[in-house]
């Protein structure tokens, strides 16, 4: 599963600014698993974009923490999917409107059928998912998570290999985990006193990572002096 469909904008490019289903079957509550355990959806093909925390109000209201930099997942009228604990196959729902919550970092939504307060409380921890396929459009400078995890990072001088992005950090500016390459370590002097690093943080900045080709996977970085040999 691949949680959150967020976007990245690569800082200094002057764009406009701006990441976890296949259905499987699921047992009726009439028929017991013999197993005792039930069986984990396979997720592969969908991405989490949200889930349910609480209701809000008595009209079936219901509260959702967003996993997603995309207001129009929760805003825009239409068809979701969800999950419920303990099931395996998705459901169909219908988004009849949406409203975020600022300061909370909540929406409030409303689903076709949730009418009142119990039919709400009793979608408490549901999980929101749409198709991979259903990923917004971005603009020129902005990247989706789920691309940028997985790029081979490269010396831009050099062309040597530095390693491999394994995360993407929130702040300021977006950094860029990269995981070192066992041989990156060894080739440098730098690296011999602390061994025990394994990765180190880049801002995700024009300047420092000028070019990142989806492509072909690489990512070419222009560190300054020291950055790399940062221990986080």
């Amino acid at each position: 599963m691949n949680h959150e469909d967020g976007k990245k904008k690569q800082g200094g490019r002057g764009q406009g600014a701006e990441g976890k289903v296949k259905k499987s079957p699921v047992p009726s509550p009439q028929s017991p698993i013999t197993n005792h355990q039930s069986p984990s959806p396979n997720l592969d093909d969908w991405l989490e974009i949200g889930k349910i925390v609480s209701p809000q109000g008595l009209t079936g209201e219901l509260r959702v923490y967003p996993n997603t930099d995309f207001p129009e997942r929760f805003e825009k009228p239409g068809k979701r999917w969800l999950l419920r604990p303990g099931e395996t196959e998705l459901e169909s729902v219908e988004l009849l409107h949406g409203r975020y919550l600022d300061g909370k970092n909540l929406y409030v939504i409303k689903l076709k059928g949730v009418s009142d307060r119990h039919q709400a409380e009793n979608m408490r921890d549901c999980r929101f998912f749409v198709p991979v396929s259903d990923r917004p459009e971005l603009a020129a400078g902005e990247f989706h998570v789920l691309d940028l995890l997985g790029l081979q990072v490269f010396m831009q001088s050099s062309g040597e290999f530095v390693g491999t992005v394994v995360d993407i950090l929130p702040s300021g500016h977006d950094l860029l985990e990269v995981k070192f390459d066992p041989d990156f370590v060894t080739n440098h002097e730098e690296f011999k006193t602390d061994k025990k690093q394994k990765t180190v943080l880049i801002p995700f900045v024009m300047e420092i990572v000028p070019v990142v080709d989806l492509a072909t996977r690489r990512v070419e970085i222009t560190p300054p002096p020291g950055l790399l040999s940062v221990n986080d």
